[in-house]
């Protein structure tokens, strides 16, 4: 374990939420005088600019941590498990569109969601990509992998500790993504419990993110939400992706100690 990776595990979570209940009450002032507009992924910046400031010292032990994420077996799981949850995803996109079309007013149970950077629109198309691939994943994967995971399973078992931050992470996604998002942050989790290496969820978060950017830019014709076969493939996909992830997850979290 680098010298980084150690001091981010000395980081208390009461000193991150503090840092995030101020920045949300500054959000809500400026916001609410109407003069300065403060976005969500400003707050991501500063909490990410503390993140710097508190670990300043360590950033010379990243090199053999960043070497490590390349690492052939590294890099095997990161691929498999993104593409894989790049198709679960969509299946269930999918399915929560048929739930909200029977259920229209389902919609109106999960208002009380955190805004996310995934569905901020009042950024430019450029700024929001640049949110959404690489300010996330390190704001993300520092706050609830580096601190809330590892301040948690101080308290409780390494397991719940893995489900109840996974599921404040998935608390950010908007309705379609909340599962996934929670899948997925199960998977963040065992990836940095296994590797010890908190650049290996910010890789993987980051092409996880990139893909599914540049999936929506080359899908200019909303070919998968319009063509019917393209759907039953992708669907298809997704149950295969579930099952795969579902059996490492479970294999994984049998070998958490």
């Amino acid at each position: 374990m680098s010298l980084f990776n150690e001091k981010l595990k000395n980081i208390s979570l009461k000193e991150i939420l503090i840092l995030i209940i101020i920045l949300f009450i500054i959000q809500f002032i400026f916001n609410s005088l109407n003069t300065v507009h403060i976005n969500s992924v400003w707050i991501y910046i500063c909490i990410i600019f503390y993140f710097i400031f508190r670990l300043k010292d360590n950033f010379s032990s990243l090199k053999q941590d960043f070497a490590d994420v390349f690492s052939k077996e590294a890099l095997k799981t990161i691929i498999i498990i993104v593409i894989l949850n790049i198709f679960l995803s969509y299946g269930f996109l999918y399915l929560s569109s048929v739930v909200l079309s029977i259920f229209p007013d389902i919609i109106n149970l999960i208002s009380f969601q955190i805004s996310s950077l995934y569905i901020n629109n009042s950024l430019i198309a450029v700024g929001s990509i640049i949110a959404s691939v690489f300010i996330s994943p390190i704001c993300e994967e520092l706050v609830f992998r580096g601190v809330l995971l590892n301040r948690m399973k101080l308290i409780i078992p390494t397991v719940f500790s893995i489900l109840f931050s996974s599921l404040l992470f998935a608390s950010l996604h908007s309705y379609g993504s909340i599962v996934a998002a929670f899948i997925f942050g199960i998977c963040m989790a065992i990836l940095y419990l296994k590797t010890d290496n908190i650049l290996v969820p910010i890789f993987a978060h980051f092409l996880n993110n990139l893909f599914a950017e540049s999936i929506v830019i080359l899908d200019t014709a909303n070919v998968l939400f319009t063509n019917g076969l393209v759907i039953g493939i992708m669907s298809l996909l997704a149950l295969l992706s579930f099952v795969l992830i579902m059996v490492f997850i479970f294999v994984e979290l049998n070998n958490i100690k």
